[in-house]
């Protein structure tokens, strides 16, 4: 079984945060990544999260969560926050552990690489024949075909942050 290097499945998101680390701003934005096991703690079943694993699997499941976090002395309004799913993984879910809702955050989804979001569930004409003749058809897109995340934050007061993020799980 091949087991990947978690800083290869991130050179994008890495690059991104590089490009926007060079522009002034009172926001900063971090990404944080841990391998998800199920454990059993007292007869209960549970989630463990080890930050910053060395190796992953194929199957593994990370939590990709990141902190948006305002130093100055104004509340802003409206930010956005672009998370490309990585290369090598496949998406499953939002990070359950946030309460994201209540936060103000709205995430959509691209299909395509990023250039078009929308909220879920996503749709796509697709062309299937039906009784020899070709017919177009509006079907839902399964959550695996997710390329990149998108949220509005609504509103990150000064000081604050706000944490995004979602489960992946590595191919």
């Amino acid at each position: 079984m091949k087991s990947y290097s978690p800083l290869v499945l991130l050179t994008g998101v890495l690059l991104t945060g590089v490009a926007l680390a060079q522009t002034p701003s009172p926001l900063t934005l971090t990404l944080a990544q841990a391998l998800v096991r199920a454990v059993t703690v007292d007869g209960k079943a549970t989630e463990q999260l080890s930050p910053d694993p060395k190796n992953v699997r194929p199957g593994d499941v990370l939590s990709q969560l990141v902190t948006a976090r305002n130093s100055s002395s104004k509340a802003l309004t409206n930010v956005t926050v672009r998370l490309p799913v990585p290369k090598g993984t496949t998406y499953l879910k939002p990070e359950t552990a946030l309460n994201t809702a209540a936060s103000g955050a709205k995430a959509e989804y691209s299909i395509d690489g990023g250039k078009t979001y929308a909220v879920a569930p996503l749709k796509k004409t697709i062309t299937v024949t039906e009784n020899g003749k070709s017919v177009k058809k509006e079907v839902e897109v399964k959550p695996s075909e997710y390329t990149n995340v998108r949220w509005t934050l609504s509103q990150i007061n000064a000081g604050k942050d706000l944490k995004v993020g979602f489960r992946v799980q590595v191919n």
